[in-house]
Parts: C-alpha cells; sequence; structure tokens
C-alpha cells in the first residue's frame, strides 16, 4: 500500500467539502439507509483475480457494518471495471454474507434477452430468498463497440423488453403468444424486487406506474433527484414487493480520516475519469502517478465540469453533506459508490461514513 504524502501538489479543480464550525462528537443515526454500489475496480499493479477477491472482502465488511444493500453495475469493454456479470457477483457476495442484500444497479436489459434475466435472477432468488434486487437500466453500460458486440438493442425497446420480462415472470403472455409455451425455470419462485434506475428523471413516472423502486444516479448526473423523485410518488402504484414508494440516492463519496488525505485519494478518480472520457481507458491509477499526468486542455474540462458530483472529505463533514443531499432530495436511502485505488483504503472509507452515520453495528 502506497503511503499518504499530503506533501503533494493537489488539482485544484477536485472540489473539497470542509468540516463546519461544530462537529458533533458522537455519530447521529441516519433517517435513511445506507447502502453501497461497487463496481469492482480493477487498480493497477493488481491482477484480476485479486479484484475478485476484493469484491467478497468489501461485500463481508459491508454486512458486518449494517449496510442495507450492495449492488453491482454491468458494465463492459473497461479496463479499470471488473463488474461485466453482475449476477456472478451478487451470487458470490450473496453466499460470504448474512443480512445484507445483495443486487444489480443495473442489469442493463437491452443486452440481454429478457428470458435470461428472469431466469438468472429467479436462480439468484432461490438460492438466496428474501436478499436478492434486481436494478434494471436502459443505458448499454459500454460504448457502441461494445453493444455491437453484446447485440444490444436499442434504447426505443427498452419499454418492451421491461413488458417481456415482467410477462415472463407473472405467465402473462397471452395464450395465443409463442412465449406462453415457454416455462421459466427455475419455477416455483418469482423474481426479487425490481427497481428502475434513471439519470435524468425521464423514467421517474414509468417506476411509479409499475410499482418499481426507484434510484437516482446522482453520482454521475447533475440533473436533480427531487423533481424525479416527486414524479415517482406522484405515479406510484403499489405492488407485491411495494407497498410504498421507495427511493435511493446514488452519490460517489471519497472518505478519510482528514481532509487533505481525502483529497489526495480522489485523484486517482478524477484523472481516470478524465482519460476514460476522452479515450484513455485504462486500470484505475494510484494517486501518485494521477497527480503526476499531464492533464489536457479537454481532461481538464472534463474535471471542472464532473468534480461538483463527487463529494471527498473527513468523515464529519461527508456525513453533513450526504445527509443534506438525501433531506434535499426525499430520499429513501443513499448508495455510496467509492474509487480508491487501494483496496484497504476504499473499505476504510466505507467504515468511516458508517460510523459518521451512525449505522455501524446497528
Amino acid at each position: 500500500m502506497k503511503k499518504f504524502r499530503p506533501a503533494l501538489t493537489l488539482p485544484p479543480t477536485i472540489v473539497i467539502y470542509r468540516s463546519s464550525s461544530i462537529v458533533k462528537a458522537v455519530a447521529m443515526p441516519a433517517d435513511f439507509a445506507l447502502s453501497l454500489q461497487d463496481l469492482a475496480p480493477i487498480a493497477q499493479g493488481t491482477t484480476t483475480p485479486q479484484a475478485m477477491a476484493e469484491t467478497v472482502l468489501l461485500a463481508r465488511e459491508a454486512d458486518r457494518l449494517g449496510y442495507t444493500r450492495l449492488w453491482y453495475a454491468e458494465h463492459h469493454g473497461m479496463p479499470s471495471i471488473a463488474s461485466s456479470v453482475p449476477e456472478i457477483l451478487i451470487g458470490s457476495a450473496a453466499a460470504a454474507t448474512k443480512d445484507i442484500r445483495v443486487g444489480s444497479g443495473g442489469v442493463m436489459l437491452l443486452n440481454h434477452a429478457p428470458l435470461r434475466i428472469a431466469e438468472a435472477y429467479r436462480t439468484l432468488e432461490a438460492l438466496h430468498p428474501g436478499r436478492i434486487d434486481l436494478g434494471l437500466g436502459r443505458a448499454p453500460g459500454g460504448d457502441g463497440y461494445a453493444m455491437r458486440a453484446l447485440r444490444s438493442g436499442g434504447g426505443e425497446e427498452f419499454s418492451a423488453y421491461l413488458a417481456e420480462l415482467m410477462a415472463f415472470d407473472e405467465e402473462g403472455f397471452p395464450a395465443d403468444h409463442p412465449f406462453s409455451r415457454v416455462p421459466v425455470s427455475p419455477g416455483g419462485i418469482r423474481l426479487p424486487p425490481k427497481w428502475l434506475l434513471g439519470s435524468s428523471g425521464a423514467s421517474a413516472a414509468a417506476a411509479g406506474q409499475i410499482g418499481f423502486g426507484y434510484a437516482f444516479a446522482a453520482h454521475f448526473s447533475h440533473t436533480p433527484a427531487a423533481p424525479a423523485f416527486a414524479a415517482y410518488r406522484e405515479a406510484f402504484q403499489r405492488s407485491e414487493h411495494f407497498p410504498e414508494p421507495r427511493t435511493i440516492l446514488c452519490l460517489s463519496v471519497i472518505c478519510a480520516p482528514t481532509e487533505d488525505e481525502a483529497k489526495f485519494l480522489s485523484a486517482s478518480q478524477a484523472v481516470n475519469w478524465a482519460r476514460f472520457v476522452t479515450g484513455e481507458q485504462r486500470q484505475l491509477t494510484s494517486p501518485e502517478e494521477a497527480l503526476a499526468h499531464k492533464l489536457t486542455p479537454q481532461q481538464q474540462q472534463v474535471i471542472d465540469h464532473q468534480s461538483s458530483l463527487w463529494l471527498v472529505g473527513s468523515p464529519e463533514r461527508m456525513a453533513e453533506v450526504i445527509t443534506e443531499k438525501a433531506k434535499a432530495a426525499g430520499a429513501d436511502e443513499v448508495m455510496v459508490t467509492t474509487t480508491i485505488h487501494s483496496y484497504a483504503l476504499r473499505r476504510r472509507s466505507y467504515a468511516l461514513l458508517a460510523e459518521a452515520l451512525g449505522i455501524a453495528g446497528r
């Protein structure tokens, strides 16, 4: 593990949230649930098997700390991310934990035949009853080349794919439909609770109308979440798994004992994101290498645009900021994603947040 070197010059565009003048010495329990998303990052200098082993270590730590749920997002063609097949990671994490819910955040439905998703998540629900979530998104999870390789459907087909998935699960095809003859295996089990993922608010009302949970990707979207959550609640119709509306606000957070260390660690995320957006895909670099990288003007613009969404700071301040954002959005739950080069320090970040928000051990 590389040592923290606060003397290094830090990029001025990385936003840091400084502690307020008065900080409570004892953490107060948050009035919202706290969850996490794991993209299974592959840090430079490590191997893919090491990254996979880390997903289990993080799952066990999150379970011990009292996080509500752990989700994996489907991504393709990205050297820095190993979460291309969420259902395998879900099964591995669920087998290694006891209480935490584990699911997809999300499955990119247009990349798959709906029957295949119905089979996979019924299998997971049968193996781990009451602990699986099925989060669904319309984004491809990769670039145009990955979409072609996956035979991904177009965005306009999402509603049809979703209707087909629900019909398979509910045996809702008309008798004269050819798929009515296709029994979903395994039988005798239903899909776990379903969530719709959004980043613009366009799908919020639809999620409410069909009685799904709704998660908003504020960790990469500048669109305010509050109007989307309001539209979702206004349109909500109760369902088997959701007698009441349920919202998740997804945030990007890096937490360390001091503000300077948190900002130092955040350099990896900032520079890798800028490189990714400008076509320089690579494994997650260390903060030292990130700080030594000479940004192009375009990469600097990427960081300037995105940095306001990256919450970086001490545990006390991060607890304050997360609580403020959850309250402003009207979120029932906050899901945190953390990008740090060191796996141990990433686990520490989640532990510091759990303690600061008062969920650890409860």
